[in-house]
């Protein structure tokens, strides 16, 4: 009996968790389950949550991503400078390739070249904060034309009551897991990062797999500035800053592993909407806004040891 009261903590445990933080906060808070309350919920994790799909992608192979923080914010910059000179078509369309060409330019550096992950991200996560001061001159910009151009829709815009970044956050979830479980990419990817030795020995072009899921990564983040930028009709600095410890929170609470080869995209979808709404639920009970940041770093630790513990399990078993 405390063997599968065990096994259900270790698999379930941070998910009856939440059901009772759920609770909790239902019974303290009325407006934390009301369908405004939600909506807006959902539509505030999409720009997290898009990121975190792309990186789920990095992270299953046995990689992190901590770049994407900066990475939004140098492209949220660029959406809506571009959107004022060239409009918003051209670009999102520059918005999309910048983020596909910093991905990529991450894939060769950690794939191809083979440098630790962890130093390139930071040090890329440096260069694209001052990359965004460079191009923006220190200034923040904002969308002109806001109440008339049809940018957005993406941020701000809602079908049959439901919010569009909602909507793009679940079509891109809902692409990414097929690509992932279906596709042979999707199966290179966890071959990779289960055991990168043996993927080069059954055929699979491990660095040009990493490479490509960085690429990933840069697309979705890039999404996400569309979103940010749309939402918001301008951009800070640093308006970025912090969304990297975020998603990988996310990404690791909806328990993909860190040390690579498991993980799925729809309960890295639960991850953050568990920590969207934990976030929120903080709020509402009066908490400081800081106190957000203890709780996600407390998730990643307990996910983190969750993860390891389940890992050490399966191998000494």
């Amino acid at each position: 009996m405390q063997t599968e009261m065990k096994a259900f903590l270790r698999r379930h445990g941070l998910l009856a968790g939440f059901g009772l933080f759920l609770l909790g906060v239902a019974l303290s808070a009325d407006a934390f389950l009301t369908p405004g309350n939600i909506f807006d919920v959902l539509r505030q994790v999409s720009i997290t949550g898009v990121m975190a799909v792309g990186v789920t992608f990095v992270v299953i192979t046995g990689r992190l991503d901590l770049s994407v923080g900066s990475l939004l914010t140098l492209l949220t910059v660029i959406v809506v400078d571009q959107h004022n000179v060239a409009g918003p078509g051209l670009a999102i369309v520059i918005t999309l390739a910048a983020g596909v060409a910093v991905g990529m330019f991450n894939g060769v550096l950690v794939g191809l070249v083979g440098l630790n992950a962890l130093i390139v991200t930071l040090a890329m996560l440096s260069f694209l904060q001052g990359l965004v001061l460079f191009y923006s001159g220190g200034s923040n910009v904002n969308v002109q034309n806001a109440q008339t151009t049809w940018f957005g829709v993406f941020g701000r815009g809602d079908i049959l009551g439901v919010p569009v970044p909602a909507l793009i956050f679940l079509i891109t979830a809902a692409i990414a897991a097929f690509v992932l479980a279906r596709t042979i990419f999707g199966r290179q990817v966890f071959a990779v990062g289960g055991n990168e030795t043996a993927s080069r020995f059954s055929g699979i072009a491990a660095p040009w797999t990493v490479f490509w899921a960085y690429a990933l990564s840069g697309l979705t983040t890039a999404i996400a500035a569309i979103i940010m930028g749309s939402r918001v009709m301008g951009a800070q600095n640093t308006i970025g800053q912090g969304y990297e410890l975020t998603v990988l929170a996310g990404v690791i609470l909806g328990g993909t592993s860190l040390l690579g080869g498991s993980g799925s995209i729809w309960r890295t979808v639960l991850g953050i909407t568990m920590l969207g709404f934990i976030q929120n639920g903080l709020l509402l009970l009066g908490f400081p806004y800081y106190v957000q940041w203890l709780v996600t770093w407390a998730v990643i630790i307990l996910a983190v040891w969750i993860d390891l513990g389940a890992k050490r399990g399966r191998i000494l078993a």
